[in-house]
C-alpha cells in the first residue's frame, strides 16, 4: 500500500517531556523556592507516583474526585488543566503556587525534546511528498513545541483533541486530520505509542504503526520504520 499521509502522536512519539525531577527543579527556580536537595528528590517521587506531570508516568491511583475529570481531561483546557493540578495537589508541596507553575512549566518548548530521529522521518517523509499531521490528545497548543525545535516546516496539520472536544481513540480525531491532509484515511498511517488511544485510527481504515513510549536516549530509531513497508506485527488488530 502506498502512503500519501501520516499522521503522528506527539508525546512519546515524537517527542518527550522531561523527567519528573527536572520539571520539578525549573518550576521550583521559576517562583524562587529553595528547599533541601532530599525534599527536591522526595516530592518528585512522590510527583511521579501522582501522574502529576502531563506526558509522563500514568498515576498510580486517580482519587476519586478526579476520577470524572480525568477520565476526559483531553476534551478542554480547563479540564486537562485541572485534571493536572489536582494530581499535584495530592502532593503537599512548599509553596501552593508552585501547581500552577509546574503546569505551566510543562508547556514550555524547553521540557519537550525530540526523538533523535524525528527531524529526519519527518524531512524524508516530505521528501517524498507524503503529507504529515500531528493527531494529540492534549489541552494545549503544542504548535510552539514544533516551532522551537524546527519542525513546524515539516507539518501540514494539527488535529489536537482541545481544540475538536473529542479525543483518541475517537474516530472522528483521526477524520479530522485526513480531511486537513485531504486524503482519505485508507492512505495514511497513524504512528504513535497508545495502542488504546492510536490504534482507534483503524476504524477509520489507517494502517497503525506503533513505538514504546521510552526516554529519548534509548529510542533512537524507532521512527525510521515507517519510511519502509510496515510489518504485520507493527498493524493494529
Amino acid at each position: 500500500m502506498t502512503i500519501k499521509g501520516a499522521l503522528f502522536d506527539f508525546s512519546g512519539t515524537l517527542f518527550r517531556v522531561e523527567s519528573t525531577e527536572s520539571w520539578l527543579r525549573a518550576a521550583l527556580e521559576r517562583t524562587g523556592t529553595t528547599v533541601p536537595e532530599e525534599e527536591v528528590v522526595r516530592y518528585a517521587r512522590d510527583l511521579e507516583d501522582a501522574g502529576a506531570l502531563p506526558g509522563g508516568a500514568p498515576p498510580l491511583v486517580v482519587p476519586p474526585h478526579l476520577e470524572e475529570v480525568w477520565r476526559v481531561r483531553d476534551r478542554d483546557a480547563e479540564l486537562h488543566r485541572a485534571a493536572y493540578t489536582g494530581l499535584a495537589r495530592q502532593v503537599p508541596l512548599p509553596r501552593p503556587e508552585l501547581y500552577d507553575a509546574l503546569y505551566d512549566r510543562h508547556k514550555e518548548p524547553a521540557a519537550w525534546r525530540p526523538y533523535p530521529d524525528a527531524p529526519a522521518v519527518l524531512g524524508e517523509l516530505r521528501r517524498r511528498g507524503v503529507r504529515i499531521a500531528v493527531v494529540s490528545n492534549i489541552g494545549w497548543d503544542l504548535r510552539p513545541v514544533f516551532r522551537a525545535h524546527g519542525l513546524d516546516g515539516l507539518v501540514d496539520a494539527y488535529a489536537l483533541s482541545y481544540e475538536h472536544g473529542v479525543q483518541k481513540p475517537d474516530p472522528r480525531l483521526f477524520r479530522a486530520a485526513c480531511d486537513a491532509l485531504g486524503l482519505d484515511p485508507g492512505d495514511a498511517v497513524m504512528v504513535g505509542d497508545d495502542r488504546r488511544a492510536d490504534a482507534g485510527a483503524a476504524a477509520l481504515g489507517c494502517r497503525v504503526h506503533l513505538v514504546d513510549h521510552l526516554p529519548v536516549d534509548r529510542r533512537p530509531d524507532a521512527l525510521r520504520a515507517v519510511l519502509g513497508p510496515l510489518p504485520d506485527a507493527a498493524t493494529a488488530p
